[in-house]
């Protein structure tokens, strides 16, 4: 059994998180935290596998949460469950080394699908002599929001960066300018943008200035 610690400041919402986590196979709830405080001093009492993590906690932020634990070398793997979608919180936790970003209010499927995903990459890689690209995949390319398998080359957490951004942003952006604050490539950053595209989870419009191509801008779809 995974065992998981589920931290979030508000109490129903905790609640909800470990029904969830109760009713997908092979998982369990080690325990709950409301604080950062006793989150991490239930991360070195109770020695879960996974931590089920929100940002916003009324002392010390999930963020600064992922630091510690990291400068500690703690082994625990940590999945970011949260309300902040500003593309730099999301890339903070993504280099504090979460697992999966998911944003609220999220469904059942959701959870449980990352949960399926990344119990299966670890029973894959325990014991592995070495790791093969589609073990690695499947550890790392979570898919945002339960949708079908990325195409090859795209990784779910990038994904979840770009939706991120355009999420956060009042207005559409070309690829160029969600690449800037996303701090990826624009070449990169375009893939992205046509796969949420064709999903129908974004929508293109074109801008039509001088002379040459209409320029591609992108917007999220609300």
């Amino acid at each position: 059994m995974t065992r998981v610690l589920v931290v979030d400041d508000d109490f129903m919402v905790a609640r909800i998180h470990q029904g969830f986590v109760q009713k997908v196979p092979g998982f369990t709830v080690a325990g709950t935290a409301h604080t950062g405080a006793a989150a991490l001093e239930a991360v070195e009492r109770l020695r879960p596998d996974l931590v089920l993590l929100d940002i916003y906690l009324p002392d010390i932020s999930g963020l600064e949460i992922l630091r510690r634990l990291r400068q500690e070398s703690s082994a625990v793997d940590v999945i970011a469950i949260t309300a902040a979608q500003d593309a730099e919180t999301v890339r903070a936790a993504l280099r504090g080394g979460v697992m999966h970003y998911i944003i609220k209010p999220f469904t059942f499927d959701t959870l449980r699908e990352r949960l399926e995903r990344y119990t299966e990459a670890v029973s894959r890689l325990t014991g592995a002599p070495a790791a093969v690209q589609a073990d690695v995949d499947r550890f790392f390319g979570g898919t945002p929001d339960g949708e079908a398998a990325l195409p090859k080359g795209l990784a779910g957490r990038t994904a979840d960066l770009v939706i991120a951004v355009l999420r956060e942003s009042d207005t559409d952006l070309s690829a160029a300018e969600c690449a800037e604050r996303a701090g990826l490539s624009r070449v990169s950053t375009r893939r992205y943008l046509e796969h949420l595209v064709r999903l129908g989870r974004a929508q293109v419009r074109l801008r039509y200035g001088g002379a040459g191509r209409p320029e591609h801008r992108y917007l999220w779809k609300r």
